[in-house]
């Protein structure tokens, strides 16, 4: 068993870190000589993604700057892993962007603010994940039109808010840490007054986002009066000749995945109908598919989203995962991040191999609506984003070295907002060159889906 060290000692640790790596080394960013081609690296992740879903993938990255940096986690990670860092290991999201970070009901039924998604997870250093969440809300920002001061201000406030964070944390025992959560009640009286109506309006929004409410959306009655998932090509359609493989060999394993009382659960649902789902931006051409379960007769509807999982982006950086499968990976990770996790998540090796992982589709999630943020909305969401990753951070590493190392001044604060702005610069000449690459016909995107 490890030794345990005192707070002191622990402290310690990030104070020697931040002489070896000063907050000044976090300043700016400039490419690397022999950067790789951003372009060349998408192309390299669609070689394992299915053939034609990958034209939407390019599509939707190419619409904006913004939607290019959802889908660009691979050439982010390959600009971060030469930059200073300190040394102190979290369960990183890998893909800390703002949109990744939401509000879901908890098993409790209660709201909470938290990361919500982690296909790219994995141990690593809790800077790159600020780094790339910092980035985003300059990248957004820039995208709702805000000057280049109102930026500045959104990725600084959004690293204060971490840092204040991280010291509160660190003066916490583990199980007060581990218990902490950023409800609903916590955030609404935090957040500015100016930005109180979109945060109760995105509430008042994910109420009614569960699967009672889905069911008409992505549902019909067929010709024999059975209950099937709507077809909406290319992004949502069926694949009936693996049904049968899904049923026997997916949800065999997935169901070996859940805890004992969560099987008891799962055992009560019937399998009704599954399709392909295209969903998101970065994930576009992975497998992606919604499964509906019932109770019975309609009665109790569960949409259930099946991603197909694999290796994370840090891992050609940090090294390969410890798990035996990708699905569980991100599983493990979700679960120590997250206050609280689906009841329904769990993994599964499926049809030909793949690996993935399953959660309820909807369960009262809600999300960033860039396209309607005022300059307060943004710095408010950023805030809790920050709020949020320092708990998943401070659950998963070490508060009181990391606390240690961000001091109590803003020279952190000030160091990555200039990173932000810099790396934001490098965003939009990248989907430059992905709009670019479209027009040659270096490659083909989809529009429109």
């Amino acid at each position: 068993m490890d030794t345990i060290l005192t707070r002191e000692e622990r402290a310690k640790l990030g104070r020697e870190a931040r002489s070896r790596v000063p907050a000044s080394s976090h300043r700016g960013w400039k490419p690397a000589s022999d950067r790789p081609d951003p372009i060349a690296l998408l192309e390299e992740q669609a070689k394992t993604r299915v053939p034609q879903l990958v034209p939407i993938r390019y599509g939707r990255m190419a619409v904006s700057p913004f939607t290019f940096y959802r889908g660009a986690a691979l050439p982010m990670a390959v600009d971060l892993a030469p930059t200073p860092v300190s040394g102190l290991t979290v369960q990183a999201c890998g893909d800390a962007h703002l949109s990744n970070f939401g509000l879901f009901a908890s098993p409790e039924r209660d709201l909470l603010f938290d990361i919500n998604d982690f296909d790219e997870t994995l141990p690593g250093p809790w800077e790159w994940d600020l780094k790339r969440l910092a980035a985003s809300l300059v990248v957004a920002g820039r995208e709702r039109g805000f000057d280049a001061t109102a930026n500045a201000h959104t990725a600084h406030a959004a690293v204060h808010s971490y840092r204040v964070r991280m010291a509160e944390f660190a003066q916490m025992s583990a199980l007060e840490v581990f218990y902490s959560r950023v409800d609903v009640e916590a955030i609404t009286t935090y957040v500015n007054k100016r930005a109180r109506p979109f945060l109760e309006s995105t509430v008042r929004s994910t109420a009614k986002h569960d699967s009672i409410h889905e069911l008409p959306k992505l549902t019909e009655i067929d010709s024999d009066g059975r209950r099937r998932i709507k077809e909406l090509p290319p992004v949502l359609y069926h694949m009936t000749e693996m049904t049968d493989e899904v049923r026997s060999i997916g949800f065999a394993a997935y169901r070996d995945s859940l805890t004992t009382e969560r099987r008891v659960l799962f055992d009560r649902y019937e399998f009704v109908d599954w399709a392909i789902k295209v969903v998101g931006v970065g994930s576009v051409g992975l497998i992606a598919a919604v499964v509906l379960l019932d109770e019975g007769a309609d009665e109790d509807p569960v949409f259930l989203q099946v991603k197909q999982a694999e290796a994370s982006v840090l891992e050609r950086f940090l090294g390969p995962s410890t798990y035996a499968t990708a699905g569980e990976r991100v599983v493990a990770g979700q679960r120590l991040l997250q206050a609280a996790s689906d009841v329904m998540l769990g993994w599964a090796v499926g049809p030909a191999g793949r690996q993935a992982y399953l959660r309820q589709l909807q369960d009262q999630k809600g999300s960033a609506v860039i396209e309607v943020m005022t300059a307060d909305d943004l710095v408010a969401w950023g805030k809790l984003c920050g709020w949020a990753l320092a708990r998943g951070h401070a659950r998963s590493g070490d508060p009181v070295a990391i606390a240690a190392y961000l001091g109590d001044d803003n020279a952190v604060d000030h160091a990555i907002a200039e990173f932000a702005a810099a790396y934001a610069d490098q965003n939009e000449k990248d989907h430059a060159a992905l709009v670019a690459a479209i027009a040659s016909g270096r490659i083909t995107a989809q529009s429109g889906v």
